[in-house]
This record gives structure tokens, sequence and C-alpha cells, in this order.
């Protein structure tokens, strides 16, 4: 790790997961009940707005309940000490890497204490229930939505993503699943670009074959090691 300045971490469901939030997608397809199309989708917001804005209403006041785990504590230490470039990207839309200290950092799907007008596309803080028609305080349209990354929507600073990667000498993926692109392809864009490519998971991913290094096991153990490599 001697030769490492520059890294990205991508983190996905599986380190939240220890903190008691369930995983986006379960191996039933489904996502804490519901089908990802009914409460994930464009459509389904345009067809059943109650439902999603309830469905995020839940996950919202679910974050009450939990707290960060050591994934999420070793992280914020290396964003602390890491003296070279350091970028973590998550795909979760909770906000357990910011209660954990973590400041650069991107949610690239959105973030669940957020409300985003779909009409002026100003995004303000939120913590409340989120009711439909909802009114903005900019530009005052009722029109404020869940601010989240749905299925066919582009991911929030791809450009940012994509320029840190290129420049990273070390790529992280912790607990994610390896199938959501764009995310599942940053292990490719960080190889080719000379990077060394780890993975932290408890099991293969989809995308494991990528990696040069597999390490499994649970985030909150693995996390720690691999942070407490790179800091010496």
């Amino acid at each position: 790790m001697d030769d490492i300045r520059n890294i990205v971490i991508l983190t996905g469901a599986g380190i939240s997961a220890e903190s008691g939030l369930a995983t986006f997608r379960g191996p039933d397809g489904l996502w804490e009940g519901h089908r990802v199309e009914d409460v994930c989708t464009p459509e389904a917001l345009a067809r059943k707005p109650e439902l999603v804005h309830r469905f995020y209403d839940e996950r919202r006041a679910k974050l009450a309940e939990v707290k960060p785990n050591a994934a999420h504590g070793a992280l914020a230490a290396l964003d602390a000490a890491w003296p070279g470039e350091l970028l973590i990207v998550t795909q979760n839309v909770d906000d357990l890497h910011e209660r954990a200290g973590a400041k650069r950092l991107i949610h690239m799907h959105g973030e669940l204490r957020s409300a985003l007008c779909a009409a002026c596309g100003k995004a303000v803080p939120w913590v409340d229930a989120l009711p439909p028609a909802s009114p903005c305080g900019g530009c005052g349209q009722p029109h404020l939505r869940p601010d989240i990354v749905f299925f066919g929507e582009m991911p929030y600073e791809m450009d940012v993503i994509d320029a840190a990667l290129r420049r990273a000498d070390l790529f992280v993926s912790v607990g994610t699943s390896g199938a959501v692109y764009p995310a599942a392809g940053f292990v490719q864009t960080a190889r080719y670009a000379g990077a060394r490519t780890v993975e932290l998971n408890l099991e293969p991913s989809a995308g494991s074959f990528y990696f040069e290094e597999s390490r499994m096991g649970p985030a909150s153990r693995l996390v720690p090691e691999l942070v407490r490599e790179l800091l010496g």
C-alpha cells in the first residue's frame, strides 16, 4: 500500500446492513416488501405518488433507529487522516457515512433526508414526512419529491466520480452487489486507469472477477482492517 495516494471507495447496501438497514434488494427481489418497480421509478411516482412518498417516509423514519457501525467509522477515520485524494462514493441513501464523520462523500443515488423539486431542481434538507404535492420553498410549485435517483434517471456527479476513478491508485468496493450500473462499471474504469482494485464483501459479487483481490467477510471487520493497512 506504500505507493497509494489517490483512493476511491464505493459503498453499497452491505455496509449499512450491519446497522440494521435492509439491503436494497433481498433474495426475493423485493425491497422492504415492495417491488422496486413500484417504488423506485418515475412511472411509479406518477402512477401512485402516495405509495412512493409513504415508502420513503418510512425509510427516512427508520434512520432514527439505527447508527453507524465500525465500517462507517473506519472510513470516516480514513477521510480525516488520509493526506492524498480520497472520495467515498455511496450508492446508499442513508446518512450513516455523514453521522460517522465522513466529509469527502458523494451520494450518487440521492439522499433520504433531502427533498427535490421536480419543477426547479432545487434540493433541500428534509427530515419529516413528505406528503405528495408539498410546495417548494424556492419556486413555490407543489412538486417536491424524494431526492432519490430512480431507475432510468442519471446518478449524481458522475463527471466528478469518473475523474476521480481515472486518477485513482486504489479502488475499493464495499458491500455492493456488482449488478447495478453505472456503479458496477467503476472497477473497470479504475482498473483500465491503472488502479489497484479490492473488493470487500460478504460473498463474491456479480463483478468479482474484475477485481485483483477479493476479501470476504463482514464490512465491520474488513473495512477497519483495510484502513489500518492504509494508515500504517
